[in-house]
């Protein structure tokens, strides 16, 4: 196992994600606990000793699970990260409830963070937690995390003080301009998990997010290297385009390599439900070997083999002419998830714009097209949004 230095903490570059572990239900609710056990023991004993989860994963089951797995090993031997769940929470009458009817479960109030933070404390059976996050900044939580009224983040600071989290943290998904102006605002996070792989570096602007990241000195942990699996089996065509460079290798061989050639990558979070996935992760991670520069090259031709872009470079040029003032770079970076992958990432974007900062808010000037370098007919592009979203609803 390879292993990372994290602030005088030995850390295992490959970490087990607890968002994905073998269930015995159709929906993921029940874990299959003898099952899950065993993955979790056979990581430990081949090196892993970094566990990540969160309050609404498996419904809740998750953190159980995986503190009834890990508490049979000295507990100075593995770290523990767990999340503030505000992704989750509505302010309502000065107390903290946890939507659930999303998944079927029990709307659940609290009257403080801190009873939050007890609660998962107590049910993964620990007195501490070594990596604490707020889980996805992002502009749907920005308010919440940023309220000072609320103190969340004096909270942490004072956990951290009194022993109770080791390194403060926080997970997002969010746009590269938010996480820039979060960072700006606080000195106190060690560390953000990230959503990175080679397809989303550009399908997701994980780049600039990286970049952002990088440039305030904050060490990034990874999550979603396959990107739930897509990566892992990208179809033939892709397939193909690898296996011509390197006929040994697997595309999950691809995706993790990817992520070594990043200098600052500390740990690599996979949620490996089987035996067969845990194992080959460890076996790709007892060895460093970055891509070299004709390999990225190759990656490049499978991510176009895989995504279709709309290519915008971001200039901003088109913003300046809009009489609706729409951020046209964000939303066709949306648009572009949107096409390839509609799912909770476009919708939660969405959900933090008025009506009038959508793409259907275009009035097809066309003022914006001698503008843009790329030549983009930015109207149609914003009419295929728009029409997307309402098929979509």
């Amino acid at each position: 196992m390879i292993y990372t230095d994290f602030k005088g903490k030995k850390l295992s570059t490959l970490g087990y994600g607890g968002m994905r572990l073998p269930a015995s239900d159709s929906k993921g609710h029940v874990i299959n606990e003898q099952e899950a056990t065993r993955l979790f023991e056979h990581a430990y004993n081949n090196g892993v000793n970094y566990f990540d989860t969160a309050f609404f994963y498996h419904a809740g089951n998750s953190e159980r699970v995986m503190g009834n797995a890990l508490s049979r090993f000295e507990r100075d031997t593995w770290y523990i990260a767990d999340k503030f769940p505000g992704n989750f929470i509505d302010v309502k009458d000065g107390k903290l409830e946890l939507d659930f009817s999303g998944m079927g479960l029990d709307n659940m109030t609290f009257n403080t963070p801190a009873e939050i933070f007890d609660y998962q404390l107590n049910k993964i059976g620990v007195d501490y937690f070594d990596f604490y996050m707020l889980h996805n900044v992002a502009e749907s939580t920005y308010d919440l995390y940023t309220d000072e009224q609320i103190g969340l983040i004096e909270f942490l600071r004072e956990q951290k003080r009194l022993g109770r989290i080791g390194h403060i943290g926080f997970s997002t998904h969010g746009r590269y301009e938010t996480i820039e102006k979060f960072v700006g605002l606080y000195d106190c996070f060690e560390f953000a998990l990230l959503q990175l792989n080679y397809l989303d570096w550009t399908l997701q602007e994980a780049g600039k997010k990286y970049d952002v990241l990088t440039r305030h000195g904050i060490p990034i942990f990874v999550m979603e290297p396959v990107r739930g699996g897509k990566l892992a089996a990208p179809g033939k065509d892709v397939e193909d385009i690898l296996k011509a460079a390197r006929p040994d290798d697997t595309p999950a061989k691809w995706a993790f390599r990817y992520l070594q050639s990043l200098p600052n990558v500390s740990v690599v979070v996979s949620g490996m439900s089987t035996m067969e996935q845990l194992s080959e992760n460890i076996e790709l991670f007892s060895v460093k070997e970055p891509l070299s520069e004709s390999e990225k090259q190759v990656l490049e031709k499978a991510v176009d083999a895989m995504a279709s872009f709309v290519p915008c470079t971001s200039c901003r040029y088109c913003c300046d002419s809009c009489p609706k003032e729409l951020d046209i770079p964000m939303l066709i970076a949306t648009y572009n998830e949107a096409v390839n992958a509609f799912g909770w990432y476009v919708r939660d974007v969405m959900s933090s714009l008025s009506d009038g900062e959508k793409p259907g808010a275009c009035i097809a000037c066309g003022a914006c097209v001698p503008l843009c370098p790329q030549s983009i007919e930015i109207a149609d592009v914003m009419a295929k949004f728009a029409a997307l979203l309402e098929s979509n609803k």
